[in-house]
């Protein structure tokens, strides 16, 4: 039951995911990888909001791995750094590392905040 939980939410994860970047990267005209950028701060906000609940191991399953999972992406963040790198934009290649390392670590972090907030 587990692991049809966790493919239900990154059934709906990886599609969001794929638009969401979609639409904040045409909006950008830059080399550094916006769309990435945000799902990656959104989903390390939502996983830190639902960590900091009281355990629901469905919902963690759901939710947790399997849609935050779908919607973060060390794998493309990775890439893409990698490829600005290669591309000689190498300081948006170390802004990219520094700024989302930075990033997902706060919005993890208010995401606990927010639900120390709101649940007591």
């Amino acid at each position: 039951m587990t692991a049809l939980l966790v493919a239900a939410g990154a059934a709906i994860g990886a599609p969001l995911r794929y638009l969401t970047d979609r639409l904040i990267q045409s909006r950008h005209d830059s080399v550094f990888p916006w769309g990435t950028f945000g799902v990656n701060l959104a989903g390390s906000a939502l996983l830190g909001f639902l960590v900091a609940l009281p355990a629901d191991h469905a919902v963690m399953a759901l939710a947790g791995t399997g849609f935050c999972g779908a919607l973060t992406t060390y794998s493309t963040f990775s890439y893409e750094t990698l490829r600005l790198a290669e591309d000689g934009a190498r300081l948006a290649a170390a802004a990219n590392v520094v700024v989302s390392i930075a990033g997902g670590l706060g919005a993890g972090a208010c995401g606990v905040l927010l639900a120390r907030a709101v649940g007591g």
